[in-house]
């Protein structure tokens, strides 16, 4: 049991992990896009309150119904259509933390055997309520990843632009 209490926290402490990894991000940081990457810290953040929702659908879709489909979503067009880029991110950070608490409320005291229970992706078959949880606790923490290495670029970018500025000034 305890490696499902591990989990559990895990997926818990997300919220807290997502919290540190905007921390002090405003301006142009939350827009900046690394080359190779699809989207900004804003847009991941976006993403993840909107994926904590679809979390949300899927583990009671588990919970309450049989073998269930649990229906792939297209992030991308979310993103697009759902305007990622002009989203204030203190609303979906909120909105994440908001559904991650009450997502965990449901799963805290569930009895283990709650966790083998099993729906139907459309795109990766058969899970269980277990192998989710496991999939958007790991989903977070890689965006959070994602997040730091934006920003140490931004950073990186922004040592150059003030260099080149100094060196450009020097020049004068």
């Amino acid at each position: 049991m305890s490696e499902l209490v591990d989990l559990l926290e895990r997926y818990r402490r997300g919220a807290e992990l997502l919290a540190m990894a905007t921390t002090g991000a405003a301006g142009a940081v939350l827009d900046f896009k690394v080359e190779g990457h699809a989207w900004s810290v804003r847009q991941i953040v976006c993403h993840l309150a909107d994926s904590e929702v679809v979390a949300a659908m899927r583990f009671r879709q588990i919970l309450a119904e049989e073998n269930p489909t649990l229906q792939w979503f297209d992030d991308h067009a979310w993103a697009e259509k759902l305007d990622y880029s002009k989203r204030k991110v203190s609303h979906s950070l909120e909105t994440f933390r908001r559904m991650r608490a009450d997502n965990f409320e449901l799963l805290k005291d569930l009895p283990e055997a709650a966790f083998a229970r099993t729906g139907t992706h459309t795109k990766d078959g058969v899970m269980t309520l277990r192998a989710s949880v496991e999939w958007f606790a790991a989903h977070l923490e890689e965006h959070v990843m994602e997040m730091q290495a934006i920003r140490a670029a931004y950073k990186e970018f922004r040592a150059k632009e003030l260099a080149a500025q100094q060196q450009a000034q020097q020049e004068q």
